[in-house]
């Protein structure tokens, strides 16, 4: 699916894969965001979701690799509401900077 790049989690020494995805279609006031927190929780990542300009969502999920994939997937899915478009997906390094996964609002994206 995408090449990414992966980092060592210094609490527990496991490769971490990160992607940011902007998901475009009918994403926003169907509760895609809320849907995708508990998604990713379940996955066990961490990361941010938010609404952007454009009616898209943005989110940055890093965790592992597989886990990150299924998240991938997820993104096409969507809420029940949602009409996923397109998902557009982009390798970044994994940092390990993110405790849990939340919804950011405004600005680069969560805590």
């Amino acid at each position: 699916m995408y090449p990414a790049y992966p980092a060592i989690d210094d609490a527990g020494g496991v490769m971490l894969t990160r992607v940011r995805v902007i998901v475009s279609g009918r994403v926003q006031g169907v509760y895609y965001r809320a849907y995708a927190v508990d998604e990713a929780r379940e996955l066990g990542l961490t990361g941010w979701v938010k609404n952007i300009p454009g009616g898209r969502v943005e989110a940055v999920f890093e965790g592992e690799e597989e886990a990150v994939r299924r998240m991938v997937d997820w993104c096409w899915k969507g809420s029940p509401s949602s009409r996923v478009e397109s998902v557009e997906v982009f390798r970044e390094e994994a940092t390990g900077e993110y405790s849990s996964f939340t919804v950011a609002y405004g600005g680069r994206g969560g805590i």
